[in-house]
């Protein structure tokens, strides 16, 4: 069978032609006594037995049985243990003349190449290794081996190779990030004592702004205080330079007649003041008046300041102001 053929065709006509061989092998009749097999030329050990002890322990009925089994389920090759290679393989081992046998290891023995690839090219090398060794045992000669096994060696060196490299990356960058975490610390610490040395620098300078503006606030208070002493000491001397002024005329009252008390008022019973400044005329008349204090407000205010403006004094050298203070009680 060519190993050009694709593997879909392969799987598609593998199960029927073995099927068909295994019943061919299945109608023959077993040798009394197997001949010696022939010797294989020498191979590297494998890890572990290329057919299972327990497939090796089994009898020719039931290799058949289950060889068949499994090419129905299409393991033609794994699981390890439990593949028709395996059984077959045992099966040759026991009866090394049965020409069916050999035509069904041929026929399974492409299947197992692809499958051996596959499990290359994705880095299973004990795969590969197991799938290797078990064409390996049905042709030590197949052409594709040396290329496979080259291919596992290669690939593992590949594989160790950038293990190695990955394991001095992962390292690499391990002490990288070493470094940049213990720089981050360096520039935290570095900050943190930056930050503590503003808030000092700004604590000390508020400090010293207090000071100024309290410094600033008693200087301008002392200018304050010898500018009004300044000025009082001017008035003083001023006043005491200034002529005194005449004395009032003394005021004698003509006629003062009394308030008129308002209704509302005296109905309520409410009594009251008003403090009035009344200036007075040479000729005796009251020239102005207003209400300087009224309790209660508005109230008494109008009749008071009615009552002053009617009231005569005796003439007198100049106008003068005084103050009066009227009272509103009602009578008892």
């Amino acid at each position: 069978m060519s190993y050009v053929m694709s593997k879909g065709k392969l799987r598609l006509l593998a199960p029927a032609l073995l099927l068909t061989t295994l019943v061919a092998c299945s109608g023959k009749d077993e040798p009394a006594a197997p001949a010696a097999a022939p010797a294989t030329p020498a191979a590297a050990a494998p890890a572990a037995p290329v057919v299972a002890d327990k497939v090796q322990a089994m009898d020719t009925q039931q290799l058949r049985d289950l060889a068949s089994a499994a090419l129905r389920d299409n393991r033609m090759y794994a699981p390890a243990g439990d593949n028709a290679m395996e059984y077959y393989l045992a099966l040759r081992d026991k009866l090394p003349g049965d020409a069916s046998i050999k035509s069904a290891l041929t026929d399974l023995q492409p299947y197992t190449l692809i499958a051996a690839e596959q499990a290359l090219s994705r880095e299973d090398f004990t795969e590969t290794q197991r799938l290797i060794a078990l064409v390996e045992k049905v042709d030590p000669t197949a052409p594709a081996l040396p290329r496979l096994k080259q291919g596992v060696t290669g690939s593992m060196q590949v594989a160790e190779r950038r293990t190695v490299e990955e394991a001095d990356k992962a390292k690499k960058d391990a002490e990288t990030r070493a470094k940049q975490q213990v720089e981050q610390q360096r520039l935290a610490q570095q900050q943190a004592a930056e930050a503590t040395a503003a808030q000092q620098l700004a604590a000390k300078q508020e400090a010293a702004r207090k000071d100024s503006e309290r410094l600033e606030a008693e200087r301008q208070a002392a200018v304050r205080r010898e500018a009004e002493q300044r000025s009082a000491a001017q008035a003083a001397a001023q006043q005491a330079a200034a002529p005194k002024p005449a004395a009032a005329p003394a005021l004698r009252a003509v006629s003062t007649p009394a308030p008129r008390y308002p209704a509302d008022a005296l109905r309520s019973g409410t009594s009251g003041e008003v403090l009035v400044e009344l200036t007075i005329g040479t000729d005796g008349s009251v020239t102005d008046a207003r209400v300087l204090r009224a309790t209660p407000a508005r109230t008494f205010d109008r009749e008071a300041l009615n009552a002053v403006k009617r009231w005569k004094f005796e003439p007198i050298s100049s106008p003068t102001t005084t103050r009066r203070t009227l009272a509103f009680a009602p009578n008892k």
